[in-house]
């Protein structure tokens, strides 16, 4: 399946000159979501996956649909102040400044086999934060699994030695 065909490109959102790719299209459509979900699923099965990770808040839209399949956990990644027990915390740099990102403490034990999944890889920082909370607990970050990235940005290179898997590139 064609999976481009269900992202509408915004122009000029949220600011002048980026051409937004929204997924709520594909999410749209009950075929080209499940289709999208089911590689992710595939890719998962074959890494023996024991947690999948997701930050806020597009990554829980990818994330729980494939930790339900595999009938595994689900540990979102929020931003600081918005989960309720103990966390760490892991502050990465942005095009305006700083920003920080938290998982619950317990979210995962060590020496588990970690999927983390996001809608879109742009410049890749919030995937890099994502991966050191998680090795920072011990897990071993087994794939990385999007359904955009966008390769005009590089950020494929802050993963250098991780398994990918991007099912469209822009």
């Amino acid at each position: 399946m064609d999976l481009k065909q269900f992202i509408t490109i915004v122009p000029d959102w949220p600011k002048e000159g980026i051409k937004f790719k929204d997924i709520t299209t594909l999410m749209d459509n009950g075929e080209a979501y499940h289709y999208a979900t089911d590689k992710i699923v595939e890719y998962a099965k074959e890494k023996k996956i024991d947690v999948v990770v997701g930050p806020e808040a597009r990554g829980f839209i990818n994330g729980c649909p494939v930790a339900y399949a595999l009938g595994v956990g689900f540990a979102p990644v929020r931003k600081e102040g918005k989960l309720p027990r103990e966390t760490i915390k892991v502050e990465y740099g942005k095009e305006y400044g700083k920003d920080a990102l938290t998982i619950h403490r317990d979210a995962i034990k060590p020496g588990q086999r970690v999927l983390i999944t996001d809608d879109l890889l742009a410049t890749g920082g919030t995937i890099e934060a994502t991966i050191e909370l998680v090795e920072k607990l011990g897990g071993i970050v087994a794939g990385i699994a999007f359904l955009i990235e966008l390769t005009y940005l590089d950020g494929m290179k802050k993963l250098d030695g991780y398994d990918i898997l991007t099912l469209m590139r822009f």
